[in-house]
């Protein structure tokens, strides 16, 4: 199953979700704040996904009338190593209506021509951009050395200015790190190069592959007042309402995807879906784990 949701985005409203990666861990990047196991990072998907098998779960989407807003390319890992990614964009573009469609991705594909070109045609990029310096880069994101961060902001800028959809930038802090003032003003100097539609700055509130910390709201809302080119959205947690019905196996999807906190569950999930994550719990295929004094379910 590569299609899972909708699930609501605190950034994006709701999303459709394709997972192009969803067997393993396949990305070029091995970030310390990931949700997912470490894992070293890959040149290039070594497991690949049925190209047809995508494109029909997306029309049985469609068939069920789901509500959402838009279709979201993400992965275990990094999207854009998918090998036929303008192919999928170019058939998901003929079958999506009036929906938009976004990827998720960590921004080094501007640095293959042709995944720069497959990116021009979404309507909705995130890239992330958690330091403009080379040292606290490599600390955080853990990338291939062979990418070059000078270079990616340079090309990220030229995106911008062919982009004829919405570029967003996205800056995640991890405490002892990136959470000061020089890393922000180095990062007000890219977003003033790359000109994105806006930047999302949030920071670690999920278990991390390695042992880092976040930092609290106030101290994003801080660190948010050095950028001063762009439109700054704090990300926040959210109750909302959802009363989302989902069978065992959409649970278990889910969770391996993103941990939920118990608020997410309480917020997110119809009762039938919490009795159903309780008999998941009771069998061990779900897992209770504590991230700083928060409970979070995750797969």
């Amino acid at each position: 199953m590569y299609v899972f949701g909708p699930v609501n985005s605190r950034r994006f409203g709701l999303s459709l979700g394709i997972d192009l990666s969803p067997g393993l861990k396949q990305c070029n990047y091995d970030c310390v704040y990931c949700e997912l196991v470490a894992k070293k990072p890959l040149q290039r998907a070594k497991d690949l996904i049925n190209f047809d098998d995508i494109i029909r779960e997306i029309k049985e989407a469609f068939e069920k009338g789901l509500d959402f807003d838009f279709i979201t390319l993400t992965a275990n890992g990094e999207p854009t190593l998918y090998p036929k990614l303008k192919e999928l964009i170019f058939a998901i573009k003929e079958i999506k209506k009036d929906k938009k469609l976004l990827i998720l991705s960590n921004g080094s594909a501007v640095l293959d021509e042709s995944k720069f070109e497959a990116l021009l045609n979404l309507d909705v990029v995130k890239f992330s951009l958690d330091s403009a310096k080379s040292k606290t880069f490599f600390k955080i994101d853990r990338a291939l050395k062979s990418i070059n961060l000078e270079l990616m902001i340079e090309k990220m800028s030229e995106f911008s200015r062919i982009f004829e959809g919405e570029l967003v930038m996205e800056v995640l802090v991890v405490e002892g790190l990136n959470d000061n003032e020089l890393e922000f003003k180095a990062l007000n100097e890219a977003f003033k190069k790359i000109k994105a539609k806006r930047v999302d700055i949030s920071s670690v509130d999920r278990p991390p592959a390695y042992p880092v910390k976040g930092v609290s709201d106030e101290k994003l809302a801080s660190l948010a007042s050095f950028i001063d080119c762009v439109p700054v959205y704090v990300a926040k947690r959210k109750n909302i309402k959802q009363n989302l019905d989902l069978s065992e196996e959409e649970l278990l999807k889910l969770l391996s995807l993103r941990p939920l906190s118990e608020d997410d569950i309480e917020f997110r999930l119809s009762e039938l879906s919490k009795q159903r994550l309780k008999i998941l719990h009771s069998k061990a295929l779900v897992r209770l784990e504590n991230l700083a004094g928060v409970n979070f379910y995750r797969a």
